[in-house]
């Protein structure tokens, strides 16, 4: 790729995307990448491998992991119960220090914005002190995997959602909390960005339109995949 679209020659500043919805790139650095890509090297050897969830009769394309939690459209349970019903591992305590630190970016990013007025952040809900995830969904996309747009809404919390990618770009939609349609915003997720949307965008569309391949850093390449992108979203789900 030339130098002039690299990810890089772009304002890669914090943005608050909507109201509730905060774009942080390059929040994660190098070493972080690399530490938890050899996190998922663990993960991904069980007790509940990455497997594609079947939605509507459909499977993803993407191949999922859970920890502190299994998800299937509707539900969480403890087991793995379309899988192989093994006990996901659980959710780790290094993961919610990660989450508050993120939310904490956050909440900074929208004090500094001067078109946002004092107190939105609490306003969203940006409480990072009592931000207490249970559940990471961590999803990986081959070169050719997508996602289409969709609410996260199978959680009783609506704490905020806490978004982390590695490995190579994507463009990310983001779009509204009415319909999959316009208006949405496209945007370029690196390696180390991660994403916040709570409060008022805490139900909005988004998804996954393309992956960029061969875009990541050497840090974060996931060579042992063939490429690809790592993305996990922390949620809480208020259930016990």
């Amino acid at each position: 790729m030339p130098a002039l679209f690299a990810d890089d020659a772009f304002d890669r500043g914090p943005r608050v995307i909507a109201p509730g919805a905060v774009w942080l790139p390059g929040f994660l650095d190098d070493a972080g990448q690399a530490w938890i890509v050899r996190q998922y090297a663990q993960w991904r050897t069980g007790p509940v491998p990455p497997h594609s969830t079947t939605i509507m009769g459909h499977p993803m394309s993407v191949t999922t992991i859970g920890l502190g939690w299994h998800w299937r459209p509707g539900r969480y349970d403890r087991e793995a119960v379309d899988v192989n019903r093994e006990r996901v591992p659980p959710f780790p305590d290094w993961m919610t220090r990660l989450g508050r630190q993120i939310l904490t970016a956050a909440a900074e990013a929208v004090d500094a914005d001067p078109d946002h007025p004092t107190g939105a952040a609490d306003a969203w809900g940006f409480d990072p002190a009592h931000y207490s995830p249970d559940v990471a969904l961590i999803n990986y996309y081959d070169e050719a995997a997508k996602m289409g747009m969709h609410q996260d809404k199978d959680e009783h919390d609506p704490a905020s959602v806490v978004s982390l990618s590695l490995g190579d770009t994507c463009t990310f939609r983001f779009g509204n909390t009415e319909t999959r349609n316009r208006p949405y915003e496209d945007i370029r997720l690196a390696s180390g960005d991660a994403f916040v949307f709570g409060g008022p965008a805490r139900f909005a569309y988004h998804g996954v339109t393309k992956i960029h391949p061969d875009t990541a850093p050497d840090s974060a390449r996931l060579s042992d995949l063939g490429g690809g992108r790592i993305n996990i979203t922390m949620r809480t789900t208020g259930r016990d």
